[in-house]
């Protein structure tokens, strides 16, 4: 890794634009080393006999109103310049670093009081903010440095939000707050890493423009006093004799603009090499119909109890709730898989039960119990250990669920390192132990490798054994097979079931693949347009479904007895929208079996046999009936 960027580095230095701006950065910062100590004795020289003088075989560029040599004084003055400018993009870049992030760690009302004050200063102009916090900080080179550095800041601290949001939402940032990890440690550990390239960049930009806005300042009078000197100063002291010697004022003009031209094009040469990764109104739910809780009584070893969960998400004109009134419990031990098509609220359940839905979406309950501890009264701080080490979360994208710049034994160990206590090291041999444990082969030099090393089988496993650092009793699989090759998903299901015999781990199974689910769960939940149409046990012949939509699942399923020649079996329609939900039965539209009942009234989810609920008015003629699929061209949807 080192090796190629180091060969990106030297392949950008060889281009024109490259070996241009490095040249010049060069050559700014030898002068600015070298010109004091060379030239400070022939720049400070008065010389009563060469006052005003034009340029000269003696003095290349004149002389000032006191003699002294100004091509000498150009250079001498580029130290400080430089070092001016440097300080204050330093402090803009630190000072927009911090507000850029406080919003992440702060509570949600400071954070917005932060936010909207960033806002508001990035729409005026700079030199506005400039002038502003210079007459704050006062006159001199002091208050200069103060006042481009914090108005530098808010574009800064506009640019981390953006990328900070852009990170925020990936998998991986999830894994680690179900980890555990708190807020300050996910930001410099997970976020911060991988927006670092882009912030680089602007820094480098900045500092150039940081040059310019101070040289402006001191040609105004308000930066560096006499008897200090930088290129803004020359050049308001050239601009008194400009008619008599018009050198005098472009020498540090031509100073100012070489120096800021070598940071800008230093800044695209390095965004060349690395690249740039680059309040609501108040609103009332919509009254949900409150589904009939789980059948089945609560006992010791319930791990996780849920009735009437509801998620919903804000809009102009209300609320969208892709989720609406779902109860179930999981037991130790247990295998449940919940099935639907996309857009069905599986995933969403998953993560509200795992406390991931964040503001501006709404977690409602009657009861959400992990571990006999409500998770949505529970406070963050008591919460995050217990879910930190006793719920596993498995991601459906394996390369965004790990942080792309750490190595995967780091972040394994990182789960025993918050909240076992154990050292560094003894938490990275924990990370190979459970690298081994999950098939992992060649574990202790994998664990040094990155993600992108591993291949999508691999990366799964990985994930599951973040999950085995704790001791979990909950597994959240969230699509773990998707495009991942059946000799691979078969791998992953075993490891799965595996672990779930070995610790009577309880696995909650998400997928759009109702034969692999069956196969592997002993319960399903069917979801339709974001509720549980269907609980059913799915053992052996035992699995008699009562919805058609359940049945229409079953009926687009491929295997080995499907006939070829015989076009193949869809659920004609699609899904309806989660802000356009219909009166009534949300299926009705696409059931062959629908009456008005099904169209006026919405079915609650009934006990119709031991451990089998069913959301439908008409369960014994769906049971009699393979209604609910179309026979038609196509794919199964």
């Amino acid at each position: 890794m080192a090796k190629r960027r180091g060969a990106q580095w030297l392949a950008a230095l060889r281009t024109p634009l490259g070996a241009f701006s490095a040249a010049l950065v060069l050559l700014v910062l030898a002068v600015a080393v070298l010109g004091p100590i060379l030239w400070q004795d022939a720049a400070s020289v008065i010389d009563t006999n060469a006052i005003g003088q034009a340029p000269s075989a003696d003095h290349l560029v004149g002389t000032d109103e006191l003699g002294r040599d100004i091509f000498h004084r150009v250079l001498v003055a580029t130290r400080l310049s430089v070092v001016l400018a440097l300080i204050a993009a330093a402090i803009g870049v630190v000072t927009g670093l911090v507000l850029g992030m406080l919003p992440a760690v702060l509570p949600r009302p400071l954070a917005r009081l932060v936010t909207s004050a960033v806002n508001i200063a990035v729409a005026f102009p700079g030199l506005l903010l400039v002038l502003f916090f210079a007459v704050i900080f006062g006159v001199g080179k002091n208050g200069a440095v103060l006042a481009i550095g914090f108005a530098l800041a808010p574009q800064f601290a506009r640019l981390t939000q953006t990328l900070s949001a852009s990170v925020a939402g990936r998998d991986f940032v999830s894994a680690a707050r179900v980890a555990g990890v708190g807020r300050i440690r996910l930001l410099f550990r997970h976020i911060l890493p991988n927006i670092g390239e882009p912030l680089a960049v602007n820094a480098t930009l900045g500092a150039g423009g940081s040059l310019l806005a101070f040289s402006g300042l001191s040609f105004l009078g308000i930066g560096v006093q006499a008897s200090d000197y930088d290129w803004g100063r020359l050049l308001n002291e050239g601009l008194n004799g400009i008619y008599v010697n018009p050198a005098a004022a472009l020498a540090p003009g031509v100073a100012v603009v070489i120096a800021g031209l070598a940071f800008n094009l230093f800044g695209e040469t390095v965004a060349g090499v690395i690249g740039v990764r680059a309040r609501l109104p108040r609103l009332v739910h919509r009254p949900l119909q409150t589904a009939k809780v789980d059948d089945r009584p609560d006992s010791d070893d319930t791990v996780l109890a849920v009735e009437n969960l509801e998620v919903a998400f804000p809009r102009s004109s209300g609320w969208t709730v892709p989720v609406r009134g779902v109860s179930f419990t999981v037991r130790a031990g247990e295998a449940i898989g919940v099935v639907g098509e996309s857009g069905s609220g599986k995933s969403l359940t998953g993560l509200a039960v795992s406390r991931l839905i964040e503001s501006p979406g709404s977690v409602t309950a009657d009861r959400l119990d992990f571990a006999g501890t409500p998770v949505l009264t529970t406070p963050e701080r008591e919460l995050r250990t217990l879910l930190g080490t006793s719920l596993a979360m498995v991601f459906q994208d394996p390369m965004t669920s790990f942080n792309p710049t750490r190595r995967i034994g780091r972040q394994l160990a990182e789960v025993s390192e918050q909240h076992q206590g154990l050292s560094r090291a003894k938490a990275f041999e924990r990370a190979v132990d459970r690298l081994r444990a999950v098939r992992i082969p060649a574990a202790g030099r994998r664990a040094k490798q990155y993600p992108h090393e591993f291949s999508g089988g691999m990366r799964q496993r990985a994930m599951i054994g973040m999950g085995l650092m704790g001791d979990p009793r909950l597994i959240i699989a969230d699509e773990p097979t998707t495009a991942l090759d059946v000799t691979v998903q078969r791998q992953l299901l075993r490891l799965l079931a595996q672990t779930r015999a070995e610790r009577d781990t309880a696995i909650i199974l998400i997928s759009h693949d109702i034969a692999v689910v069956s196969q592997t769960c002993e319960r399903i939940l069917v979801m339709y347009a974001g509720r549980i149409v269907e609980d059913l046990p799915s053992a052996g012949p035992e699995m008699t479904p009562r919805h058609p939509y359940t049945r229409a699942l079953l009926a687009t399923t491929l295997d080995l007895d499907t006939d070829r020649e015989a076009a193949l079996a869809v659920i004609p329609g699609r899904p309806p929208e989660p802000d356009r939900m219909p009166e009534g039965c949300a299926f009705a539209a696409r059931c062959p079996l629908a009456t008005d009942q099904c169209r006026a009234e919405e079915p609650e989810l009934v006990v119709v046999a031991p451990e089998h609920r069913v959301a439908c008015w008409h369960p014994d003629e769906a049971l009699s009936s393979a209604a609910g699929v179309v026979v038609a061209a196509g794919g199964a949807e």
